[in-house]
């Protein structure tokens, strides 16, 4: 049954009679729909919030990576619907799993979306399906969470259904790398899975990078975003270090870097954001334990990266002391970009919340600018700053605040007219001096 299964389901990925279903239209289930579908797939998204139900039936994108035109086009062709009713995965040949992995309170993994998830497929899964899970998480999750949930309805991975693993590279705000163009690492439950994962992904994206496992797949995606994280700590923690010596880090960076070989930049900032780095190293730390093993650098790492927006607090308050003689107590603070990244919308796990929360801890108050984000919307951990509104950026409302801090550099705003204006300016991202804008008040931290 096995070679008969397989080769159904392989002849139809290579004649695109397959359908596919994409659980999860977020920042990567939205973009890889529509990328399936340009390859000329029937692609049905799923998703549990009926507002993406109503903006993608208005054709109306709310993922940057994806154009109103570009979703229109496959909307209009017949190539992508979206529903809420998971009834309809019985009729897609291929399932993939696109839904969130967060950490708990206490930094563990929170497979609950997953183990969900799965659980929605298994009510539906038939012979004849390949299912395949991109949310990044520890090595293991696909083949004892997901493929254990499957086999719970008495059909067989590898024999009546086939499961694989390919972790998720989406990079808001790239312009250089799309879904399309980025190379997809892919893994199968055994052989005949692993070749349906090359087809399927193989149509869809111009670069297929197989390797022996599952669980190496999900390792890949932990070492790169574990490599990032290590290294933006290292370059954290040198810029605490150097500034106390007087030394500009930035500096040290943009000459460190003519290096042709041997090193690679990295750059210092308020702290991490995004789904991904500080995140998806804990997966790992977490998995270690049932070894016995520590993961002495991807700890450290995240204390220091966690500890940085306190710094930045700190330095804050003593520019307001030693420039303007005045407590941050007493201060009005205006924090430039709320994004965890600029030129783009996306504030999951962004330090610039956390700066917020800490300066008014501390008794100051604190108002945000950022041309993406109109108003911060619900969050897990900064409930009592939802609702509030993106200030103006005039000179009139600059001038009222006592110092600018800068947490994220998004190329639209006008910062040599924002360094005539601002009293003081606190410049986490280098920006200032990038651009040949230096002055007595503007400081880096």
């Amino acid at each position: 049954m096995a070679t008969s299964t397989f080769d159904t389901l392989l002849q139809k990925i290579e004649t695109r009679a397959a359908r596919a279903g994409i659980i999860g239209l977020g920042y990567v289930g939205l973009p890889l729909a529509i990328a399936v579908a340009r390859s000329g797939f029937a692609v049905t998204g799923f998703d549990i919030d009926p507002g993406k139900m109503v903006a993608l039936e208005a054709r109306r994108s709310y993922i940057d990576a994806v154009s109103n035109e570009a979703l229109a086009t496959e909307i209009e062709a017949g190539r992508f619907q979206a529903t809420t009713d998971f009834v309809g995965l019985a009729e897609c040949d291929i399932i993939i799993i696109c839904v969130p992995t967060p950490l708990t309170k206490h930094r563990d993994p929170d497979l609950s979306f997953v183990e969900t998830t799965s659980r929605s497929i298994a009510e539906h899964l038939r012979p004849g399906q390949l299912v395949a899970l991109e949310s990044t998480t520890y090595p293991g999750t696909t083949d004892d969470i997901v493929k254990v949930i499957l086999e719970g309805t008495g059909l067989k991975s590898g024999a009546d259904f086939f499961v694989g693993f390919s972790p998720e590279r989406e990079d808001p705000g790239n312009q250089h790398y799309h879904t399309a163009t980025i190379p997809k690492v892919v893994a199968g439950d055994g052989a005949e899975a692993l070749a349906l994962m090359k087809a399927f992904y193989g149509a869809a994206v111009s670069t297929v990078v197989p390797v022996s496992s599952n669980a190496t797949a999900e390792a890949v995606k932990l070492t790169e975003n574990i490599f990032r994280s290590v290294n933006i700590a290292l370059v954290n923690e040198l810029k605490t270090v150097y500034a106390a010596m007087g030394i500009d880090v930035w500096e040290v960076i943009e000459a460190a870097k003519t290096k042709p070989f041997g090193y690679m930049p990295f750059y210092p900032g308020p702290g991490l954001g995004g789904h991904c780095i500080p995140i998806d190293p804990f997966y790992l730390t977490w998995k270690s334990r049932e070894y016995e093993l520590p993961t002495r650098f991807i700890e450290l790492a995240g204390e220091i990266n966690s500890a940085m927006p306190r710094y930045v607090v700190g330095k804050l308050a003593e520019a307001l002391d030693m420039r303007a003689g005045k407590a941050l107590s007493r201060s009005r603070v205006l924090v430039l970009g709320l994004a965890y990244k600029k030129n783009v919308a996306d504030i999951r796990e962004s330090p610039s919340l956390r700066l917020i929360e800490i300066i008014e801890e501390r008794g100051g108050r604190a108002d945000y600018h950022d041309p993406f984000v109109a108003e911060i919307p619900p969050t897990r951990e900064y409930q009592a700053l939802k609702g509030r509104k993106s200030v103006t950026l005039t000179p009139e409302a600059v001038a009222g605040y006592d110092a600018v801090l800068v947490a994220t550099d998004h190329d639209s705003v006008d910062y040599a007219a924002l360094a005539k204006t601002a009293a003081l300016i606190v410049d986490t991202r280098n920006v200032f001096n990038r651009l040949g804008l230096s002055a007595d008040h503007i400081i880096k931290a």
